[in-house]
């Protein structure tokens, strides 16, 4: 088949690879010297002497892969410290690009969404005392002081059952009001002759 000389013709030769080859095709064939010949394809003699370096990242590969199994939960932020405690000095862009070749990159785990929520209808009461509803409420009066009500009320009427307010009402002050205990016993009593 045509050499690399001939194909470079028809082909542009962009990657230092493919050049390396043309230059040592045009001394081979036209005797031309080294110099002469990168000048001819614009190729810096540096570059055509350019011996690629095998893949030094072993002993890196091996201690990232050790530390990463012996605390999974670490991430790179955490990983590459380590490695400078044990006294290695690579450079973090090198680490990193190792750290991710191994797929140890951990991808970040994003907000957890709420599950969609089907309401169930608010179940209506049918009569009075079926079912009673309390609650706190808070408000301040004009000189900033704070007080509290809290209010028992029957759902079918919203009749008010009883109320308790104060300055300093809680939850231990108001659960027991004697309106509605009063209220509740007759009302259970009622319903166990019922």
């Amino acid at each position: 088949g045509p050499s690399d000389v001939e194909r470079g013709a028809h082909k542009k030769a962009v990657k230092p690879v493919v050049k390396r080859k043309l230059i040592a095709g045009l001394g081979e064939q036209f005797q031309v010297s080294e110099r002469r010949a990168c000048q001819v394809l614009a190729q810096r003699r540096s570059v055509y002497r350019y011996q690629p370096q095998p893949n030094r990242d072993g002993e890196i590969i091996k201690l990232l892969l050790e530390l990463a199994h012996a605390r999974p939960e670490q991430g790179f932020g955490k990983l590459f410290p380590r490695l400078r405690a044990l006294g290695h000095r690579w450079n973090h862009k090198r680490v990193y690009r190792v750290y991710c070749s191994l797929k140890l990159n951990k991808r970040r785990k994003g907000k957890k969404r709420l599950p969609t929520r089907c309401p169930a209808p608010l179940v209506v009461s049918e009569m009075m005392n079926e079912c009673w509803s309390a609650d706190f409420m808070s408000d301040a009066l004009w000189g900033d002081r704070r007080f509290r009500t809290f209010n028992v009320v029957d759902d079918f009427n919203r009749e008010a059952l009883a109320y308790r307010s104060g300055l300093q009402s809680t939850g231990r002050t108001c659960g027991a009001h004697p309106r509605a205990d009063s209220r509740y016993a007759r009302l259970s009593a009622q319903a166990e002759v019922g």
